[in-house]
């Protein structure tokens, strides 16, 4: 078995700035950027982003063409079918949503997972679509009349999906390592490949039919689907591996860590090209363009970057507006950081996940003008206040909001509590 292990380290490069217009970089979710996906000829991309939003971008221009709003929580995947004119996309909220891309309406809904949709794979002929769920379940769904079947043999939530080039098989991976490989004709279960016994974060094919799984033990590994054994082992990461990309040729493969850093490397012998470090945080997703020239990224801020697959260098050093009172440097705006994925402090805000915290104190929940809130937040008589703000993060918005869209999250120590509502008693009254 071949091991490669890194040969340089991590390149950290210098931000070529743009004047007047940023190019370079996909600018307008309002959050995490969980998948990116490139048209079949090239002209646009989609991507999927926290702020349950699917975008439409013209590729070459970096321009936003359509904003898909559809979901009603963060989407994790979308792709393009073969024919461009239609995409998919998955959700937090257990659906999948097929878009008409031309007219940018959605046109149909498909339900049957029981839990969050983490990934999605289109068959070579745009017939079919596989997902992966946290309900432990796989699917394929009929495109066109949009019925799936469940395929039921993982124990654990499953985070990657992948369909064969010829689109006969899928392979599915989940969070306790094992990765399943099944038949499309027929859904039966083919063989079970060993994996790491570590989290399987995404999985891809080459043209070859050569399988990439990468896993949270750093590695990525290369499998023999027909003789069901791995072949090769790429090791030059050091953190946990949350993402894959190949090349439109094959030779080059992009897999991106929890930490930021990407590594472009050959498929044939795993000769390091070059390192990245490209986001703060898990880069979420990596996408080559058709000429294989450009590498797209993603990471928390809510900004698509793009890389020279040349000389390494991003495209643009354009970053996405922030408002000044999150970056002061006390105590409470360090600690918001972790809240601004979902929150604007301004008036007007960016498009984030959550409403604008702007004046938020003295204000009736589910209040802010334009925010599609839940029912249940909207109908709990809350007022937002230091003591409501201080309870809502003690025991959890599951218990002072119970049925609302805010996700699970505690702040136990009272002192962070305390500093936080500090900063946003002077950010947001601003």
């Amino acid at each position: 078995m071949v091991r490669a292990a890194r040969l340089l380290p991590p390149i950290i490069l210098c931000l070529t700035v743009v004047a007047a217009v940023a190019r370079g970089a996909l600018i307008g979710h309002g959050g995490p950027v969980k998948g990116i996906a490139v048209s079949s000829d090239g002209a646009r991309a989609i991507t999927a982003g926290f702020d349950y939003t699917v975008m439409v971008w013209d590729l070459p221009q970096q321009k936003l063409l359509a904003r898909l709003i559809g979901h009603e929580a963060g989407v994790n995947a979308a792709l393009f079918l073969p024919d461009g004119r239609r995409a998919v996309s998955a959700s937090d909220d257990g659906t999948l949503i097929l878009w008409d891309i031309e007219t940018a309406k959605l046109a149909a809904r498909w339900r049957g997972h029981h839990g969050k949709v983490a990934a999605l794979a289109v068959s070579p002929d745009g017939r079919t679509v596989a997902s992966g769920g946290w309900d432990h379940d796989v699917r394929l769904w009929d495109v066109a009349t949009g019925a799936s079947r469940a395929l039921a043999g993982h124990g654990a939530n499953v985070n990657a999906v992948a369909l064969s080039p010829d689109g006969a098989v899928l392979v599915s991976g989940d969070y306790d390592g094992r990765i399943l490989l099944w038949h499309v004709a027929d859904g039966s279960l083919a063989a079970t490949l060993p994996g790491s016994g570590f989290p399987i974060n995404a999985l891809a094919f080459a043209a070859d039919g050569r399988l990439l799984s990468a896993a949270s033990d750093k590695t990525v590994r290369a499998w023999d689907v027909a003789e069901r054994r791995e072949t090769f082992r790429y090791e030059g990461h050091e953190d946990p591996v949350v993402s894959l990309a190949l090349m439109g040729d094959r030779t080059l493969v992009a897999s991106g860590t929890s930490q930021g850093t990407v590594d472009l490397w050959q498929l044939a012998d795993g000769t390091l090209h070059r390192s990245l470090y490209v986001a703060r945080g898990p880069v979420w997703a990596l996408a080559f363009t058709r000429d294989a020239k450009t590498l797209l990224s993603s990471g928390s801020d809510g900004v698509v970057r793009l890389w020279d697959v040349g000389d390494g260098h991003e495209l643009s050093g354009a970053a996405p507006p922030v408002s000044p009172a999150a970056e002061t440097e006390d105590r409470g705006a360090r600690l918001f950081r972790r809240c601004r994925a979902c929150h604007a402090l301004t008036e007007s805000g960016e498009t984030k996940a959550g409403p604008t915290l702007y004046h938020l104190f003295g204000r009736h929940a589910g209040a802010a003008a334009g925010y599609p809130y839940s029912p249940a937040l909207s109908a709990s008589g809350l007022v937002w206040s230091e003591q409501t703000v201080d309870r809502l993060f003690a025991e959890g918005p599951e218990v002072v909001a119970p049925g609302s869209k805010m996700p699970l999250q505690k702040m136990p120590d009272a002192k962070d509590r305390a500093d936080l509502i500090d900063f946003l008693k002077r950010a947001t009254a601003q």
